[in-house]
């Protein structure tokens, strides 16, 4: 860190931080806050000349939106929602990417699933003569599959 940089990375007793102290602060490219700045998730609390400064509710939302972004996989569209629409319209997004993670979980379980039988499986060439792995192609293979209706 340049020796401007350093001093301009916190603004003395007013407990603001320069964008590179908390960008480090959260383990993020300087780059990310500028984006979500520009989203309009996150704003300075303070410019000053050409610095942006942060101060403990701004490094709240930060949190908030990496917590979101890296727990929830919410894209940046979804946490606009969540930090901008009033009155619990927010709700509808959250419920939907609920929905998402719940189906994204059962797919996950079955490929852990399909992953184990072909482990477990004794024979030595399990995808072309494993029983378990031929039911489980084959219950794919339903003609009522909205795929195979066209």
């Amino acid at each position: 860190m340049g020796n401007t940089e350093k001093a301009c990375s916190t603004s003395g007793d007013d407990g603001l931080i320069g964008i590179g102290a908390a960008a480090h602060r959260f383990g993020l490219a300087e780059s990310a806050l500028r984006y979500w700045e520009h989203c309009g998730l996150i704003r300075p609390a303070q410019l000053r000349s050409r610095w942006r400064l942060y101060g403990p509710e701004e490094l709240h939302r930060i949190g908030l939106i990496q917590l979101w972004r890296y727990t929830g996989l919410m894209s940046i569209e979804d946490i606009t929602k969540v930090l901008t629409t009033d009155n619990y319209g927010w709700r509808a997004a959250v419920l939907e990417r609920l929905d998402a993670i719940e189906q994204e979980q059962q797919r996950l379980a079955a490929a852990k699933a399909h992953l184990r039988q072909l482990l477990d499986c004794p024979d030595s060439n399990p995808a072309e003569d494993c029983p378990e792995l031929r039911k489980m192609t084959a219950a794919r293979a339903v003609s009522d599959h909205p795929v195979n209706r066209r």
